[in-house]
């Protein structure tokens, strides 16, 4: 998923995915003190995506600040309170119907602060070679997870709650280095601005955003472009605190805005897309 000047090499983007590909059959759900942790929680969220590299960072971080949290990915992150591992052989709409069952048993009656999608991945090409089944790959990493994450909100979202999604920052043009890629992002983008309107299906006061990443800095990343300056990259500790600030009601932006994370510096900045 994550996002890079046009010419990087196709390597370094299969290695740069924030999380775990998502498309899947049945579900296995692990809970870990699961009734304890939903009473004492100050809060409660769900990560989609919680083994990869961002969503790791984000299922740690809201456990370190006493939040109860789920994980939904390919594999099991321990560190949830319940990690909801979810094969990979079924339909979008069986893992909707799936995922909505296995989120409502960990919930038992209560509500979620902020549903989180960090699920994603990258194929480069253009349309001259296996264009179809890039966009089909690209489709099912960000969109499928993506709706999936809006119907468990409109499901299981608090009023006023949070509903963030991965768009991408090259996607806010034309790709065609990476066509499906771009479809799968800018799709994602117009999810966020629909689900930001009026009957969308979310609970009253909702806030739904996208965050459009340049470059995160992962141990991937580092790995194949050791030579970068690491200044401009986004820590992912950093971009774990700012959902954390959205899910407790500050510093939001606009509903429905596609944020740019822009990393100069050492420092972000976080732009709204006109």
């Amino acid at each position: 998923m994550i996002s890079s000047p046009q010419g990087s090499s196709s390597n370094l983007y299969k290695s740069c995915n924030i999380a775990s590909q998502v498309h899947h059959r049945s579900l296995k759900i692990f809970p870990y003190n699961l009734e304890k942790n939903l009473v004492m929680s100050v809060g409660r969220v769900l990560i989609y995506g919680g083994k990869g590299a961002l969503g790791a960072a984000c299922v740690s971080h809201f456990k370190d600040n006493n939040y109860w949290v789920g994980s939904i990915d390919l594999n099991e992150n321990d560190r949830a309170d319940v990690s909801i591992v979810v094969p990979r052989d079924s339909s979008w709409i069986e893992q909707e119907q799936e995922v909505l069952g296995k989120v409502g048993d960990a919930l038992k009656n209560n509500k979620l602060d902020a549903v989180i999608c960090v699920a994603g991945g990258w194929a480069g090409g253009n349309a001259e070679k296996d264009l179809a089944k890039n966009a089909d790959l690209m489709w099912r990493q960000s969109v499928w997870t993506s709706t999936i994450s809006a119907t468990v909100a409109a499901h299981y979202l608090k009023p006023g709650g949070l509903l963030a999604l991965t768009g991408a920052q090259p996607a806010l043009k034309g790709t065609p280095g990476m066509i499906g890629y771009g479809l799968a992002k800018a799709a994602v983008h117009q999810l966020t601005h629909s689900m930001a309107g009026k009957n969308s299906g979310l609970p009253e006061g909702a806030f739904v955003v996208s965050i459009l990443p340049v470059t995160l800095d992962t141990p991937m990343n580092r790995k194949w472009m050791p030579k970068a300056d690491f200044a401009t990259w986004t820590p992912l500790n950093e971009i774990a605190g700012i959902f954390h600030k959205w899910t407790k009601g500050e510093q939001r932006h606009k509903n429905g805005a596609l944020v740019q994370l822009i990393t100069k510096d050492g420092t972000t900045q976080l732009v709204e897309s006109d």
